[in-house]
């Protein structure tokens, strides 16, 4: 066979695909724990910094992180009861891959998803936020459709009242740079800071309003202002937050918190 013969030029490029393949392949195994312990660190860093442990874009080590983290107690509660589930591993469970397996998850009713999640898991975490021995605040993992994609983040609530808000983060999404994906900008998120979730009914009041918040209004403690030239991603940080604070979401474990204390 000719050295330039058309079966040769295949039988090299074959060659040279199955050696690149085992590299890669090789080389995704061999990084897959390094991959895991990164997720886990970074997990851990978005869950600190709605803490107010962390500032957003400091640079910490993991060391650092971890130290940090010791502040913090995860938790696994059952949404319908609003129960801690004490039967799992707390630091192991995984809220968004329990949400796929249909036996751990279930369907949202189309009229109570106001944040286009479809399903949910059945169990769902939560963190709380310690400080010389006492519970200062709680973090709950939300998530819900934006304009282009599902935003995941955490917000943390005071302990006191389990009402006031102290911190939203964001730690995954793909929405539009500069537009929706404003909802990582560091003054936006300050703005969150203080204020309030539910009303004197118990219900959800927490909201995303169109344009500036006009201060010394009577609703003004429940508003937030709107992102720029992003209203359904504003809208849909709205409508997760309303789901996931409310009946359907962590509704019962919060009315819990705030009848029995937070321990």
């Amino acid at each position: 066979m000719a050295n330039d013969s058309i079966g040769r030029t295949f039988g090299v490029a074959l060659g040279v695909c199955l050696v690149c393949s085992v590299l890669v392949s090789g080389a995704a195994v061999s990084l897959r724990p390094t991959q895991a312990i990164n997720k886990a660190l970074d997990k851990k860093r978005n869950i600190l910094m709605a803490a107010g442990l962390m500032k957003a874009g400091e640079t910490v080590s993991g060391e650092r992180i971890e130290e940090l983290y010791k502040n913090i107690e995860p938790r696994v509660v059952d949404l319908a009861t609003g129960d801690y589930e004490g039967n799992l591993d707390a630091v192991a469970f995984d809220q968004r891959r329990a949400a796929k397996d249909l036996a751990q998850s279930m369907a949202i009713p189309a009229g109570e998803d106001f944040g286009g999640i479809k399903r949910r898991a059945k169990l769902a975490s939560a963190y709380l936020v310690s400080d010389r021995g006492k519970v200062r605040k709680v973090i709950l993992p939300v998530h819900g459709k934006g304009l282009w994609s599902t935003l995941y983040g955490f917000i943390a609530l005071d302990a006191k009242d389990i009402n006031t808000i102290r911190g939203l983060v964001y730690y995954e999404h793909a929405e539009t740079p500069g537009l929706g994906g404003e909802v990582d900008n560091p003054d936006w998120k300050a703005l969150w800071d203080g204020k309030m979730v539910f009303d004197e009914s118990g219900s959800v009041r927490i909201e995303v309003i169109k344009g500036k918040v006009v201060p010394g209004r009577a609703e003004t403690k429940y508003q937030v202002d709107g992102l720029s030239g992003a209203t359904i991603t504003s809208r849909g940080v709205k409508d997760m937050l309303r789901y996931w604070l409310g009946e359907g979401g962590y509704g019962k474990y919060l009315a819990k918190l705030k009848q029995q204390g937070v321990s």
